[in-house]
């Protein structure tokens, strides 16, 4: 197998070199369309339609907020990031279960790597797709994420929030932009690239590609010292023109945190965007296990975390040990 810098299909400069993946996700939540509010499940969903004036850049955002969270009995927060193609729409599947679960989660839309690569001529899709995975925007998904939650938390509903419990996740894409935001470095032109956001207590990532343009990726992700969590698949491949990525560099990535502790879960078979709400992917019966596993496994690491429930991450691997290669915990 070639190295992830053999198979990173990079163009020289800043602004053109994919030091994600290129293209990565393919994860997309699909197309479905944006409400205005809902509310069920014991939980509030709320729209956002924030502007970045400073970079000139919507900020769309969906909070999904436990029904009895307010300034008397805060909630710990989970900010979420989607794959290209995605929107704040995606997810939902986790998302409305965390606040279910006591725990709200933003889910914020990155305008320059959503679902908009998706329109227009078909022939110019792959170049949609290359377009959005650009150094800029890469820096500016991390700038979303922390934009959003200065947002929320400057103003009601955010006085429910307890901003010493906030985490960051995400899918494909969205797993760099949150190891991004949760310390990992790269280096750019002689210096290194840090936009971590102090705020964030852990961070889980579902599928995380590889970083690029380092021969290793310790340097990279030895500085993220947040607890982490980091869920895959056997069959969890992104195939692109010009473009491969396996399970291998999944656990490349969880072999470089330096932060403890952190547990790896593998399911058996799937694929990558198994972890989106598409109900299909990875085969019909193996679908709704590992979506039902994979809500069980980051809210009891949340829980674990924010100091919740200490016991429900050490009884996940034996409730789901028919559809799980493999499980480990370090520093747990």
């Amino acid at each position: 197998m070639t190295s992830a810098r053999d198979r990173c299909p990079c163009r020289r400069g800043w602004t053109r070199r994919r030091w994600l993946l290129s293209a990565a996700a393919l994860g997309a939540a699909g197309l479905a369309g944006i409400g205005r509010a809902r509310a069920d499940e014991g939980i509030r969903s709320l729209d956002f339609d924030w502007v970045d004036e400073s970079r000139e850049r919507p900020v769309p955002a969906r909070l999904h907020l436990p029904a009895a969270a307010d300034r008397t009995a805060r909630v710990p927060l989970i900010v979420f990031s989607h794959g290209i193609g995605g929107s704040r729409a995606g997810y939902r599947y986790l998302g409305a279960h965390w606040a279910a679960q006591g725990i709200a989660s933003l889910h914020v839309q990155h305008v320059g790597s959503d679902r908009s690569v998706w329109f227009g001529n078909v022939f110019g899709l792959v170049g949609r797709l290359h377009d959005a995975a650009t150094d800029g925007e890469a820096v500016a998904r991390v700038q979303d994420l922390r934009f959003a939650l200065d947002r929320l938390l400057e103003a009601p509903p955010g006085d429910a929030i307890d901003a010493a419990r906030i985490a960051a996740a995400g899918h494909s894409y969205g797993a760099n932009t949150t190891l991004l935001a949760a310390g990992a470095r790269v280096r750019r032109d002689g210096r290194v690239v840090d936009l971590r956001d102090p705020r964030l207590r852990a961070a889980i990532v579902l599928s995380a590609p590889p970083f690029y343009g380092e021969p290793s990726f310790e340097p990279i992700l030895g500085p993220v010292d947040l607890p982490s969590l980091h869920v895959t698949a056997t069959g969890d491949e992104i195939r692109i023109p010009g473009f491969w990525s396996g399970l291998d560099d999944r656990i490349a990535v969880f072999d470089a945190i330096g932060g403890r502790p952190k547990a790896l879960a593998v399911f058996e078979g799937g694929s990558h965007s198994i972890f989106t709400d598409r109900g299909g992917t990875g085969g019909p019966v193996l679908n709704p296990q590992v979506k039902t596993a994979t809500r069980e496994l980051t809210t009891a690491f949340l829980q674990r975390v924010f100091g919740i429930d200490g016991d429900a991450l050490a009884r996940w691997p034996a409730r789901h040990a028919g559809i799980v290669a493999r499980f480990d915990a370090v520093g747990l």
